[in-house]
């Protein structure tokens, strides 16, 4: 401590102003940090060592590690040992969860993958380099969003396959409605004039006012580019996981898209033992209606939308017919029956949920949050003309969701294979280390003292402390 202070003093000192002073001070924390820490390391690192040879392990050799956090690289010794049955390990970096190749500390990755949710890679390297110890090019950075994505696609991957093989399903939340909305947008692939379409779904339970601004309550989300099947798979899933679903009245909302029917919502929240509602998006009907008479303000459009808030099949039908009888071109005509065939199809779902049920919830509001929360996607996925492979797309879109949910730390961590068991091991070999690195007191020697006695020297006392001496 005496010496960081001094170097503090030192740069106090030696700079011009408090903007140089605190640029290598930033500078000089760092080196300080790693160098501990890099010792602390090498001293677990002999700790272990130690206790597996007395468990039967060989040592084949100590080398070097270098992996860089973010207040700058960290240089430690590991130790290559082979257990009884001849397998070679770095228990070290086993006890740490460190991956054979790994260069970059789990907390990096994490925040690489945090900061590409917002921005571009190369922003993310420049933010990093600016900000951070930790210089990385934007090729890295795309490599660590897939690894880290990956985790989370793995996570829920797994939960399918836990409530596939269930003998029963897990006990769950209880909530009198459940809300749920699903749709797709379509990003640009890598392929020429290619398309993927990420399948994207929200479960909430309700809404929650903070003045006038209105949030989901306890929001849940699924993304992905894989087929429309394996996203209601995980739709499902996450809704069995977080749900007893069983008195439950759901509610879904979609645009009736081929992926989004109202049986892929009844399918995928069947525990439910109340009919699932499933209406269709008044935003998407809005924009059809766009679509066909145009933007501006239209007699017939008025007419159109009367008919449909009423829910008076003749009268949409009457206004159509009109309306498409004074038209002579061929592409407006094809505009109107494909309007007609998306509503006829529809008919039974336009409704709004609020008149479906008994005791809606007080603050009850209609739905149609899919719009708004699409731009989680479109705002980074789509801009600038940005183009994705389906690796780098759907490892993106998991990282989103992983954020969203507040789960992405936590299965990044889990991929990275530290057990339980793993961390008390590691918990109990830091003791160790901690025990072994305590300093002992160094000999001082014999004292010498005296004990004033303030009586004279003709004294009985005073005579005998001549003796003494």
């Amino acid at each position: 401590m005496h010496k960081i202070i001094t170097k503090i003093f030192e740069l106090l000192k030696n700079t011009d102003d408090l903007i140089v002073f605190e640029e290598q001070l930033q500078i000089y924390m760092y080196e300080t940090f790693a160098l501990l820490l890099g010792e602390v390391l090498s001293q677990l690192d002999k700790t272990i060592k130690e206790k597996k040879q007395k468990e039967g392990w060989t040592v084949e050799k100590t080398d070097w590690k270098t992996i860089h956090f973010t207040f700058g690289a960290v240089r430690f010794r590991r130790t290559l040992m082979h257990d009884q049955n001849g397998k070679p390990h770095y228990p070290l970096d086993e006890l740490l969860g460190i991956r054979k190749y790994q260069r970059y500390s789990s907390f990096v990755e994490v925040k690489v993958a945090e900061l590409a949710n917002k921005s571009d890679y190369r922003e993310v390297a420049r933010i990093l380099d600016e900000w951070t110890a930790v210089n990385i090019s934007h090729t890295t950075v795309g490599n660590i969003v897939k690894r880290v994505g990956k985790a989370q696609a793995q996570a829920d991957k797994e939960m399918v396959e836990e409530l596939e093989v269930a003998a029963s399903l897990p006990e769950g939340k209880k909530t009198d409605f459940l809300f749920a909305e699903a749709d797709g947008v379509q990003v640009h692939a890598t392929e020429k004039k290619k398309h993927m379409e990420v399948c994207h779904g929200i479960m909430y339970e309700g809404w929650d006012k903070n003045g006038e601004r209105v949030s989901l309550r306890n929001s849940k989300y699924i993304m992905t580019t894989q087929p429309a099947e394996v996203f209601w798979q995980e739709f499902q899933a996450s809704a069995a996981h977080h749900y007893s679903l069983e008195d439950t009245q759901v509610v879904g909302n979609s645009d009736g898209g081929p992926g989004y029917s109202a049986e892929k919502f009844q399918e995928a929240f069947s525990q439910s033992n109340q009919p699932v509602l499933v209406q269709l998006d008044a935003y998407h009907i809005g924009q059809a209606i766009n679509r066909t008479f145009g933007w501006k303000k239209n007699t017939y459009k008025d007419l159109v939308r009367k008919a449909i808030k009423n829910h008076d099949l003749e009268a949409f039908s009457l206004a159509l017919d009109t309306f498409e009888s004074a038209l002579e071109d061929e592409k407006k005509i094809k505009k109107v029956n494909d309007f007609r065939k998306y509503i006829v199809n529809h008919w039974d779902r336009i409704f709004d949920w609020r008149d479906k049920v008994e005791n809606p919830p007080k603050d009850a509001r209609g739905l149609g949050a899919m719009e708004s929360n699409q731009r989680q996607i479109s705002f980074r996925m789509k801009r600038r003309g940005m183009h994705w492979s389906k690796e780098g797309a759907e490892a993106m879109v998991k990282v989103k969701q992983g954020i969203l949910n507040g789960t992405l730390r936590e299965v990044y961590l889990k991929f990275q294979r530290r057990s339980n068991r793993k961390q008390r091991e590691f918990k109990r070999t830091v003791r160790m280390a901690q025990l072994l690195r305590q300093p002992t007191r160094p000999s001082i020697g014999v004292r010498k003292g005296g004990i004033s006695l303030y009586t004279a020297h003709s004294s009985a006392m005073g005579q005998l402390l001549k003796v003494l001496r």
